[in-house]
């Protein structure tokens, strides 16, 4: 199944029925009166959590869902149906947002979680309504109410405990498969990863918890390189980073420059994501000798200048993961304890996880606006460089001259 989690959609909700205009006409019954009834409302759309779903294919490809009309209103006093509501199924974790003011309507984060996204028009009065006693045989109605529409676009962000953050080839989807059930993908080349992977890692018999390992990062992704960029976002719910360091590259980076790389695009991405909590975990500990560990786990945190936890590990030889995922399962414990016990760390939290999250949707709506742009062969002020001036029309400042020809 194909991983989507971004779609834009439009939703109308159903018009309402319009009143009818009726009079009673019975055999031996003379100036019977108004009977007109009422319409029916129009039925309203919502969206609805569903932990069975994990992306938004299903809005891929069809964008446009119209709830149902309401009936207009009979004779004899007969109200019309209601038109019937529209439910749309989003996996947990989808942020609802409305494209035309960016206005968040909505963030669907429990199973069977319930949104109005677009409210049913109100029905139509029939002429019933307006009888009154110097007013016996009324001829007005009113027509139903449109009903709402908007432009919605769907954000899903996974739902994971713990997210795993570094370059490609660090080791994030050898460390999901060493400590969980999770089978991603795993080769020796870069980019491997393409989208998302949730593992539930248990601990004990009745402790667990959820990582998530995102596409890896490379330099320059905060500017809208490679893959990890748009991934991000999915780490801006979690509750702890691991930050991956590979302590022996391949190629002829070193492992200090591949650490600095990520808090440097971490930051430029949002600043706030970067307070969150983070630990560095430094993997691939068996390629290197033992008597060299403690010199190039120095080496990277003196460039870090860190002053956090710091875990040597093999993903792939389980070296050090049983330790590394009991801490967490500590840290997870300890933190849940404080939330609810400390008012003022809560508080600090929300406002965290909202700055979070504003800041991740503007840099996001940045690049989506910058490719927009270039798509259309349109450039950004920023992006015009001293090539793209003419000399002749800046010296020119009268403007161009313009010939008006009377034929």
């Amino acid at each position: 199944m194909k991983f989507v989690d971004e779609v834009s959609i439009r939703v109308k909700a159903g018009d309402g029925g319009n009143g009818c205009m009726s009079f009673r006409r019975e055999k031996f019954i003379e100036n019977g009166g108004p009977n007109g009834g009422d319409g029916g409302d129009g039925g309203s759309v919502y969206m609805i959590a569903d932990e069975n779903l994990n992306t938004l294919v299903d809005y891929r490809y069809t964008r446009h869902f119209d709830a149902e009309r309401g009936s207009n209103g009979g004779s004899t006093d007969c109200t019309g149906k209601k038109g019937e509501e529209m439910v749309l199924r989003v996996p947990v974790g989808t942020t609802v947002i409305d494209s035309a003011t960016q206005e968040v309507i909505g963030d669907l984060t429990k199973a069977g979680q319930r949104l109005l996204v677009a409210h049913g028009g109100w029905h139509g009065l029939g002429n019933t309504r307006f009888k009154s006693s110097t007013n016996r045989a009324p001829r007005q109605t009113t027509p139903g109410k449109l009903g709402e529409q908007r432009d919605l676009k769907l954000e899903m962000k996974v739902l994971a405990d713990v997210g795993l953050l570094g370059l490609p080839n660090a080791g994030k989807s050898t460390l999901i498969r060493s400590v969980s059930a999770a089978k991603p993908k795993v080769a020796d080349y870069p980019f491997t990863t393409l989208v998302p992977n949730l593992g539930v890692v248990s601990v004990d018999r009745w402790k667990s918890f959820v990582v998530a390992d995102i596409p890896g990062l490379i330099e320059g992704a905060s500017d809208g390189a490679g893959l990890g960029i748009r991934f991000l976002k999915h780490l801006s719910r979690t509750r702890l980073l691991l930050h991956l360091v590979d302590m022996a590259p391949l190629d002829d980076t070193s492992a200090p420059d591949a650490a600095e790389v990520i808090v440097s695009e971490l930051t430029k991405f949002s600043p706030s994501l970067a307070e969150r909590d983070r630990w560095l975990v430094l993997n691939k500990c068996d390629q290197i000798l033992e008597e060299e560990h403690e010199e190039r786990v120095k080496e990277i945190v003196d460039r870090l200048e860190w002053t956090g936890p710091v875990y040597v590990i093999s993903a792939i030889a389980k070296e050090g993961t049983e330790r590394l995922t009991r801490d967490i399962m500590r840290y997870l414990e300890d933190r849940a304890d404080r939330l609810a016990n400390d008012p003022v760390f809560k508080a600090e939290l929300v406002d965290l996880d909202q700055r979070i999250e504003d800041e991740a949707r503007a840099q996001l709506q940045a690049l989506d606006d910058q490719r927009a742009l270039r798509r259309s062969g349109v450039k950004s002020v920023h992006d015009i460089g001293d090539d793209d001036w003419d000399e002749e029309d800046v010296d020119d400042e009268d403007g161009p001259e313009i010939i008006y020809v009377r034929d």
